[in-house]
């Protein structure tokens, strides 16, 4: 009887996982062979993060701790880079030029950092300055606490809108049912601070009794995309679901984003965890991948001079090794295409004044081009 009721149950069990794994979204995926790359930087092994500088050389962000600069075809290491836990999806992560950095030289950086007293690591947002090959006035703007062991859902990436606000985000930490929906402790968050690490008065949790103030948007799983409409200024991320539901968001002040209570998803075994993908007060996605794509690194294509990409979205597959062009109308995904089929693992995906790169693992810096 014992064994026979395991039978049934597994059977269930494998009901549901393949349910989940062919229900499909309303956007079919096309092949686009209409472009191809070229390789900028070689021979990089995670590059996480990449800014360009004023003079067109490159920062990157390598997740095993190291800070590149890329200049007329060589790589020199900057020193002063901060301590980083490279367990897992920890490392050093995202960076990001301040608006006016001609003018201040400020550089945000994003990594998972030990400080603090308990064991393991949390996200971090530094700035600091870059002088003779090192980066010095450095300053933690942010840490995100408690430390913990467990090795993923760091996010983070970080981006600035037209007010001069900067945003970044930490993942959930593994810690799906205490982090993502209570706002008096981080972790499954999108973060909003003055650029100088202060808290801005108007944020929505400001006065809250308990709530970390620097919190903009909650409910949300490992964001490791983040960009700016172009038009609206509004900050979009996507972010990573379990087995299924990966998730396009655009955050709003003081808005649950629903993880892990709401989702398209299931867990990574095939058993389920919710029943229900909405509920009120809590947002639904601009769109939502079942199977899941992995995604990583996103950009708004702005001022290529393709109209086929201008105004869409660039999104980087881990899972499937493409990156993604996502066509929207109206804020919604209208269609689906794979650029640069079979390319790699892409990490990271910029738009640097109309020019699209790409960071592949194991690869590099590739820019995309158009056959």
């Amino acid at each position: 009887m014992k064994s026979r009721f395991t039978y049934i149950l597994l059977l269930l069990v494998a009901s549901v996982a393949c349910a989940q794994e062919t229900r499909e979204n309303d956007v079919t995926l096309a092949s686009n062979l209409d472009y191809t790359y070229e390789v900028i930087v070689p021979e990089l092994t995670n590059p996480w993060g990449l800014a360009v500088l004023p003079d067109e050389s490159m920062l990157i962000t390598e997740k095993s701790g190291e800070l590149i600069h890329f200049k007329d075809g060589k790589k020199t290491m900057i020193t002063g880079a901060p301590e980083v836990v490279t367990r897992n999806q920890g490392g050093l992560l995202d960076i990001r030029l301040h608006p006016d950095y001609v003018t201040n030289g400020w550089i945000y950086i994003t990594y998972s950092s030990p400080e603090g007293e308990e064991d393991g690591a949390m996200t971090a947002l530094m700035r600091a300055k870059l002088k003779d090959g090192a980066l010095t006035e450095k300053k933690v703007l942010y840490k995100g606490s408690p430390n913990t062991r467990k090795g993923h859902h760091f996010g983070s990436r970080v981006r600035f809108d037209k007010d001069g606000y900067v945003y970044f985000s930490i993942g959930d930490r593994g810690a799906r049912d205490e982090n993502p929906q209570d706002i008096t402790r981080d972790g499954g968050k999108i973060y909003r601070l003055n650029a100088d690490g202060s808290i801005p008065a108007d944020n929505p949790f400001v006065g809250k009794d308990g709530a970390k103030e620097a919190i903009f948007s909650y409910g949300h799983r490992n964001p490791q995309g983040m960009t700016v409409h172009p038009e609206t200024g509004k900050i979009w991320i996507h972010e990573h679901g379990p087995r299924g539901g990966d998730e396009i968001n655009i955050p709003e002040a003081g808005k649950n984003f629903g993880w892990p209570i709401i989702s398209y998803g299931i867990n990574y075994s095939g058993t389920t965890f919710t029943e229900i993908t909405e509920k009120e007060g809590m947002e639904q996605p601009v769109y939502y991948w079942v199977p899941s794509i992995a995604p990583s690194g996103m950009a708004f294509a702005n001022n290529t001079g393709d109209a086929k990409l201008d105004g869409n979205l660039l999104i980087g597959s881990l899972k499937f090794e493409y990156l993604e062009l996502a066509i929207l109308e109206n804020n919604k995904v209208v269609a689906r295409e794979k650029l640069l089929e079979d390319v790699g693992r892409v990490r990271n995906v910029i738009n640097h004044n109309g020019t699209i790169y790409v960071g592949v693992e194991g690869k590099g810096i590739l820019k995309l081009v158009k056959k």
